[in-house]
C-alpha cells in the first residue's frame, strides 16, 4: 500500500498538489461541502489516472525504452520490423524464422508481460525456437521498447490485431498455423484477439501463461480493499475482462500456471479453463513455477510441445486466404533483416 501511494504521489505530484490547493482555496471562499466535493472529484481523478502507472511498467529497468536486446545475441536469425497500426502508430517487432521450411512450421505471436521490453524475453523465445521448432513473431506494445505511443488497454488490442494482420500478409509463412502466446498481461491480450469473431477462425492454437481473469479481480487481490467488491466496473480504467471473453474462444487452448505464482493465483487459471469455449482445451500446472520463472521449470516446453502435437488441424470450414490479404495496403512495414 505504501509503495502504491508513493508511486501515485511521485508520478502525479502536479495534479495532486493542484487538487490539494484548489480544495483549500474553495473551502476558504465557499465552505466545507463544495470544497469536499471538489476534493473528492480530484482524488477520484488522480486514482483513475494512476491506474496506468500501476499496471504498465515500460521503463523497468530504466533503459528499456532505448535499449532492446537483439535476437542475434542468442544466435537467432531475425528480421527487425516496424509496422503501422490502424491508428497510425509504429510498433516494433522481431520475426524469428526457422532456417529451413519456415513456411511449413507454426508461427507463434508472442505477447510479453507488463514490464520492460520484448528483448528481455529472448531467453524464453530461444527455447521456443529450438525445442518447439517454430517461428516466432515478438510484439512490442505501444509505449514499450522502440514502439511509439503510450500503453492503454484498447491500444494493446490494436497492436495485437496489427501483428496477426502482418502474419496474414506474409506469403513465406503458413497462415493456417498461427498460434498465440501470452504471459501475464500478454495472456489477456492474446485472449482478446482469440475471442474476436474476425480472427478466432484464423488462429490455430492459443497458449496463455500465468494470466489473470480480469484487472478488477487482480485489484481486489493486490489491494485487499473490501470496498473494491462493490466498485462499479466503469471505475476501472483498464479492465482486461478475460474471464468473460474466454467463452468466445473456440481455438484449441492451453492454459499454463506456475504452482508457486505469488502474484496471479493459480485458481484464476482454473477459472479461465472452465469458462473456455474451446472443445480442445487443457490446463497445465507447472510444479514450482513462479510468476516470472515458470518457463525455466522442468517439463515446461514438453507440455507445450505435447499440446501442439495433439491440437487438431485447423477447421476445414475456414475460407482459404486470398491474394487480397497478401496485398493488404493498410499494412506498412519497415524490415531490417539480420
Amino acid at each position: 500500500m505504501y509503495h502504491i501511494l508513493r508511486v501515485i504521489l511521485y508520478r502525479l505530484w502536479v495534479f495532486s498538489t493542484l487538487t490539494l490547493f484548489s480544495s483549500v482555496f474553495v473551502f476558504w471562499l465557499y465552505g466545507f461541502i463544495i470544497a469536499f466535493t471538489i476534493f473528492s472529484f480530484g482524488i477520484a481523478g488522480i486514482l483513475y489516472s494512476a491506474q496506468d502507472l500501476l499496471l504498465y511498467y515500460p521503463n523497468d529497468p530504466s533503459d528499456s525504452r532505448v535499449f532492446v536486446l537483439q535476437p542475434s545475441n542468442y544466435k537467432l536469425p531475425y528480421e527487425s520490423i516496424k509496422i503501422k497500426t490502424k491508428d497510425g502508430l509504429k510498433i516494433h517487432m522481431f520475426l524469428i524464422k526457422q532456417a529451413t521450411n519456415c513456411n511449413h512450421k507454426p508461427t507463434m505471436i508472442f505477447f510479453h508481460g507488463n514490464a520492460g521490453n520484448m528483448g528481455q524475453r529472448l531467453s524464453n523465445v530461444s527455447g521456443f525456437y529450438h525445442q518447439l521448432n517454430i517461428n516466432i513473431l515478438m510484439v512490442e506494445y505501444r509505449g514499450y521498447g522502440l514502439s511509439e505511443g503510450v500503453p492503454s488497454e484498447y491500444g494493446l488490442y490494436i497492436d495485437a490485431q496489427a501483428a496477426i494482420d502482418y502474419i496474414l500478409q506474409r506469403s513465406d509463412l503458413d497462415r493456417n498455423k498461427i498460434m498465440l502466446f501470452g504471459r501475464s498481461l500478454g495472456g489477456a491480450v492474446a485472449i482478446d484477439l482469440a475471442s474476436r469473431i474476425e480472427y478466432r477462425n484464423k488462429i490455430w492454437a492459443l497458449v496463455v501463461e500465468n494470466t489473470f481473469t480480469s484487472i478488477p479481480d487482480m485489484a481486489q487481490i493486490i489491494l485487499r480493499w473490501k470496498c473494491l467488491k462493490w466498485l462499479p466496473k466503469f471505475c476501472h480504467k483498464n479492465k482486461y475482462m478475460s474471464i468473460k471473453k474466454m467463452g468466445q474462444v473456440l481455438t484449441p487452448t492451453l492454459i499454463i500456471c506456475g504452482s508457486n505464482d505469488a502474484l496471479v493465483p493459480p485458481g484464476m487459471a482454473k477459472d479461465l479453463y472452465t469458462r473456455c469455449g474451446a472443445i480442445c482445451k487443457k490446463i497445465a500446472v507447472i510444479p514450482g513455477g513462479g510468476h516470472d520463472d515458470t518457463w525455466t521449470c522442468r517439463d515446461y516446453y514438453a507440455s507445450i510441445q505435447q499440446f501442439l502435437l495433439n491440437a487438431p488441424a485447423i477447421r476445414s470450414e475456414i475460407t482459404p486466404f486470398s491474394d487480397e490479404v497478401i496485398k493488404n495496403p493498410s499494412i506498412h512495414t519497415i524490415v531490417h533483416t539480420v
